[in-house]
């Protein structure tokens, strides 16, 4: 794998990192998540190069403007990213926030895409969901007490103990908020991020015309399944396949993951 950085026009320098050699796949990670979440689930021997940008406040990558902190701003990035590397088209795809960039540039920007993984989304068309809320709580609490006393107190919650019931996976993630590295970066992040969504509206879903692929499992309340559900109708022609949960077997959730990348984006045409 080869790490590089390139600077955005308003001045933001962004790690990215490449691995393989093939048809490019730009594949997103999830919000707050590290460089390996991505790559865990890649078919690395697939003859593709994946190529994962550092969203803004993510790995080694700026922060910038809190206020610029948007799914739009993310999707722009990635753009200016292709363009830095001189790639005019390539899949694109992700995990959560990865899949809110990659519907904003199937839907807004479809010369440079080729098809589009949406894997376990957190939207549809409608920003700041109820399933988006704990997220929002999680860096209030870092943000007034800190990360011990921060994390102590929000494992208290009602919210935090229903979560962990309904889907420990993500309750495990919720809690992973408060030992990342750069505390006033996950603040920024957790008080804009979950309250947006990718920006685009059901006729703008309906006109994308790039082979698509929902990936999502059953028990993932972030991830609803009546999101992929819907997301899969309203795009023509989109497929949806359904994974065992990470709750459920870890390990096989990767690899259903990872066969159903591989699949997708090894067939013919775009």
């Amino acid at each position: 794998m080869t790490t590089g950085h390139f600077t955005t026009a308003d001045g933001c320098r962004l790690e990215f990192h490449m691995q393989g050699q093939g048809r490019p796949v730009l594949w997103q990670h999830g919000l707050g998540a590290p460089a390996d979440q991505p790559a865990a689930v890649f078919p690395h021997d697939a003859g593709l190069q994946r190529i994962t940008l550092m969203c803004r406040g993510h790995g080694n990558s700026d922060l910038g403007d809190p206020a610029r902190l948007s799914i739009a701003t993310f999707a722009d990035d990635a753009v200016a990213l292709l363009d830095h590397l001189g790639i005019q088209q390539a899949a694109v795809g992700g995990i959560s926030l990865g899949a809110g960039i990659a519907l904003r540039l199937g839907a807004l920007h479809p010369d440079r895409v080729t098809r589009m993984v949406l894997a376990r989304p957190a939207w549809v068309d409608q920003p700041g969901p109820e399933t988006q809320a704990a997220y929002v709580a999680a860096g209030d609490y870092l943000h007034r007490l800190g990360a011990d006393e921060g994390l102590r107190q929000f494992t208290r919650t009602e919210a935090y103990r229903d979560l962990l019931a309904q889907s420990p996976d993500n309750a495990k993630s919720l809690a992973g908020y408060f030992s990342r590295p750069r505390p006033d970066t996950t603040v920024a992040l957790l008080a804009a991020i979950p309250k947006g969504g990718p920006g685009i509206s059901r006729p703008q879903m309906a006109a994308i015309d790039r082979p698509t692929l929902v990936i999502a499992n059953d028990q993932d309340y972030v991830h609803p399944l009546a999101y992929a559900r819907e997301l899969a109708a309203l795009i023509p022609g989109a497929r949806l396949d359904v994974i065992t949960s990470k709750t459920v077997d870890p390990a096989l959730y990767t690899r259903e993951f990872t066969a159903a990348l591989a699949r997708f984006l090894s067939e013919d045409g775009r």
